[in-house]
């Protein structure tokens, strides 16, 4: 693979350049150092679509877990992180690849951080994004503190039973609006609201949301705590 650093340098010297860019040139960074194959450990359609778009520029060949046979896992924990951490063990030790995992959800602050780790089946089974955004809406009514953000932690492991696992962690400030805004994203996203841009979520370009979101976040930082243990 050729070196990506005349590319990054080009790209910092752009004049539309700006801190929210400055992640981007941080992966792109030596990375071929870090190529790899892994399989993502996820099924979900929304979560791919944006891990398809944040790992292309690292030239990391990433097979979703369904193509290789591997079932959704039990996510049984209370917190993010061992959630994530069962999923990236499950996947590595049914393929015998590397594994990349995340846990993610939204925390509102009025609810003592739920959905948290249920955001995905708030509203009970099958999983349903509507029903969960009404059931959010609906728990939050009255309440005064609005405010919410996303979280995702990553989990990469080598192998199944890493002793070192690499753990990275992305939050998203938003708040939380009573109607829909926006045909873009999945979940929450047009619901979440963020003061800043005016927008939901659901309204970014895909591009502008890998660079703001929990998850571009802990991507950034996962490929620096890569790159620093190879140092």
């Amino acid at each position: 693979m050729e070196s990506l650093l005349p590319f990054a340098l080009s790209f910092a010297m752009q004049p539309m350049f700006g801190a929210a860019d400055l992640w981007l040139i941080h992966v792109f960074w030596n990375v071929e150092d870090i190529a790899m194959k892994l399989v993502v450990a996820s099924s979900n359609p929304g979560k791919l679509r944006e891990f398809g778009a944040l790992l292309a520029p690292l030239g990391w060949e990433t097979v979703p877990q369904g193509e290789l046979g591997v079932s959704e896992c039990e996510e049984p924990h209370g917190t993010f992180v061992e959630n994530a951490l069962t999923k990236a063990r499950h996947a590595a030790a049914v393929t015998g690849l590397a594994a990349l995992a995340d846990d993610s959800g939204l925390c509102a602050h009025a609810l003592g951080g739920a959905p948290g780790v249920h955001s995905a089946r708030y509203a009970g089974e099958p999983k349903s994004d509507r029903r969960n955004n009404e059931k959010l809406v609906a728990d939050l009514a009255g309440k005064a503190d609005r405010g919410a953000h996303y979280v995702c932690v990553l989990v990469f492991v080598r192998h199944a039973d890493d002793p070192q696992p690499v753990i990275a962690e992305g939050e998203w400030h938003g708040e939380i609006v009573d109607s829909p805004r926006g045909e873009g994203g999945f979940g929450y996203d047009p619901y979440f609201f963020l003061p800043d841009a005016g927008l939901t979520a659901a309204e970014l370009d895909a591009t502008e949301k890998n660079r703001r979101s929990h998850r571009g976040q802990a991507l950034a930082l996962l490929v620096d705590r890569l790159k620093n243990r190879r140092a």
